[in-house]
């Protein structure tokens, strides 16, 4: 009887110990590190439309991440060209970053900023609250590395 009492709780030990196993925690970082992993990640980010929504928005209030995309050339022109334009100027955040950039770059002066606030305003556009535009040109991607 004390035999089959220890053996049912070796068993129960080891049946806990295997089923623990199998909840492993990922560490998003190692996952990362490989990099067919990461290629697999990214594919099911891109070609899933609410992953890909949800990681835009992650984008956007990031400014490390608005800074470098900023500073790619390539992805400004293509967000430029084939109506990239149109679609950002619908969606107020894109609107947002796309104003608050040129000035920072010095593309619009603070009038013309002034000007397009105002406007923006009339037409029940106004996104842009007052001092929510950061005035400070000291900021730049380069400033983080």
């Amino acid at each position: 009887m004390k035999i089959m009492k220890t053996l049912v709780i070796i068993l129960s030990a080891i049946g806990l110990l295997s089923l623990n196993s199998c909840n492993q925690k990922t560490d998003p970082t190692a996952m990362l590190e490989n990099s067919e992993t990461r290629t697999e990640l990214f594919d099911a980010i891109t070609s899933n439309h609410d992953y890909m929504t949800e990681f835009m928005g992650s984008i956007q209030e990031n400014n490390h991440a608005m800074q470098m995309m900023q500073g790619n050339k390539k992805m400004m022109g293509t967000m430029m060209q084939d109506g990239g334009m149109k679609m950002m100027m619908k969606d107020s955040m894109m609107k947002k970053n796309m104003m608050q950039m040129m000035h920072e770059k010095g593309m619009m002066s603070e009038d013309c900023l002034e000007s397009c606030k105002n406007m923006m305003a009339e037409e029940g556009l106004d996104i842009i609250e007052q001092g929510e535009i950061e005035l400070s040109k000291s900021q730049s991607h380069s400033d983080h590395h």
